[in-house]
């Protein structure tokens, strides 16, 4: 059994994002939580400086596990799974600091380290242990092996990915945008916010967030902004309701939709709420979102966003897209389904995927998605149009998953020009959209625009069970 030792105002600075950090990599790693979750929960007690700290150690932390247990291993001179869960998170967490974060001086990544251990009470008898592995860390460094005899060995250890998910990425894009792509897993995902313009104009948003010392620059589109300095969680914008936290990629979906105002839109596997809320926002009050999930909890996360927002235009119902839905068959213009994924494109915010999923992962993904936009699709008027997407970058949840459906189906049709094409014209291939963190920076995701040409048949649905 883990514990959370409490510890007292803390002397010793950064301590207390340390130890928070650490009570996440336990939870994460040993109760299958969720990072960006738990850190939610903890990070208020926290300075703003030590909220960047804890965030960065947890995350970094749990990224960089295979090639940190690479060094340990040889430093400690046991087993690393004969070591207490607790001793291990802390090494594990001390090395990231030596070896990845060049302002946190050596001997502060030693010192905390020992003191974490100090003032744990399972693991007491281990501070000394910590004290000589963190020692020798900081005087030394064991070298990668050679790239020449296991070139996909290498790419997996240096960039801290299981082999077979290395393998995969180097048969998608090949083996320099593999590295690129996993270099880039390892960093920190932008800072992006959605300003709620139901509410107030761009201008008065940003004016507000810059008077309170968080710098903001420009999207695609004027309700997105990237947040240069300072959580906007920390603003008074968010705790009014003007903004909330989502993704750039995750926002271009919701635009490549454009459902017209005044329309009824449905939303499938909604929750928590971030792209409802958006639709909301674009068909504006006299239109209205179906939000349809089957997680109670996350109904209950997006009608509490909705409620923060102000958008009093949001339907919610419980139901499984991937059965026969409760609504009528063609009668709808617009509907969005964002389907559940491995989420191989969120590995900065998710570092944990890495080392859960399993190699069959996205192809048995895959199946799932494509009874589910059959479903979804089966609600489709004819000339109506719904967005397919997935924060994912595999192509077992994104392009082959369309053209199945559309091989089964052929009174619709991929959408070679989606509104507002003009401003993510970059991001299209062959008229769906595929972002990659290593490609501007955005999340990893894929979305395609597919229309209903007539009502001559309809989509074929699934229903399990």
């Amino acid at each position: 059994m883990i514990t959370a030792d409490r510890f007292p105002d803390e002397p010793m600075p950064g301590l207390r994002a340390r130890k928070i950090a650490l009570d996440v990599i336990l939870e994460v790693e040993h109760r299958g939580a969720y990072a960006d979750v738990m850190l939610g929960e903890r990070l208020r007690v926290l300075s703003r400086a030590d909220r960047r700290l804890a965030t960065r150690l947890a995350l970094g932390t749990i990224a960089w596990r295979a090639r940190l247990d690479y060094e340990l291993s040889r430093f400690c001179g046991r087993p690393l799974q004969s070591l207490q869960p607790r001793a291990l998170a802390i090494l594990r967490m001390g090395l990231f600091q030596l070896r990845m974060l060049d302002r946190i001086p050596r001997h502060a990544s030693v010192s905390t380290s020992v003191e974490l251990a100090k003032r744990s009470s399972d693991i007491k008898a281990a501070a000394g242990l910590i004290n000589a592995v963190m020692r020798r860390a900081a005087r030394e460094e064991i070298g990668l092996p050679d790239r020449r005899d296991d070139e996909i060995g290498w790419l997996a250890l240096a960039h801290s990915h299981p082999r077979w998910m290395v393998e995969r990425f180097v048969e998608w894009f090949g083996i320099d945008d593999a590295e690129r792509l996993m270099a880039a897993n390892n960093e920190a995902a932008p800072n992006v916010a959605r300003l709620n313009l139901a509410r107030a104009s761009r201008e008065e948003i940003v004016r507000r967030l810059e008077s309170e010392g968080v710098g903001v620059e420009g999207g695609r589109f004027p309700e997105t902004v990237i947040l240069r300095s300072a959580p906007l969680l920390d603003s008074s914008v968010y705790r009014e309701g003007l903004a909330i936290p989502q993704s750039e990629a995750s926002q271009i979906v919701v635009r490549m939709l454009a459902p017209a105002r005044g329309a009824t839109v449905v939303d499938c596997a909604a929750a928590p709420g971030g792209k409802s809320c958006h639709l909301a926002e674009l068909t504006g009050p006299s239109g209205r979102v179906l939000a349809i999930d089957l997680n109670l909890t996350g109904l209950g996360n997006a009608r509490e966003m909705a409620r923060r927002l102000g958008h009093r235009n949001i339907g919610l119902i419980r139901a499984d897209t991937a059965a026969a839905l409760p609504l009528r068959p063609g009668a709808f213009d617009y509907v969005l389904l964002d389907a559940p994924c491995t989420g191989l494109g969120t590995m900065r915010e998710h570092p944990e995927i890495r080392w859960r999923l399993a190699p069959g992962d996205p192809g048995r993904m895959g199946k799932l998605q494509l009874e589910m936009l059959a479903n979804a699709a089966a609600l489709l008027r004819a000339k109506g149009a719904i967005v397919y997407s997935v924060c994912s970058i595999a192509p077992d949840e994104g392009e082959n998953v369309v053209r199945a459906f559309l091989e089964l189906n052929p009174d619709f049709r991929l959408d070679p020009n989606p509104p507002n094409r003009d401003a993510i014209a970059d991001l299209l291939d062959g008229g769906a959209m595929k972002t990659r963190p290593d490609v501007l920076g955005m999340d990893g995701f894929f979305a395609a625009r597919i229309v209903r040409t007539t009502n001559q048949t309809r989509a074929r649905a699934f229903a399990r069970g």
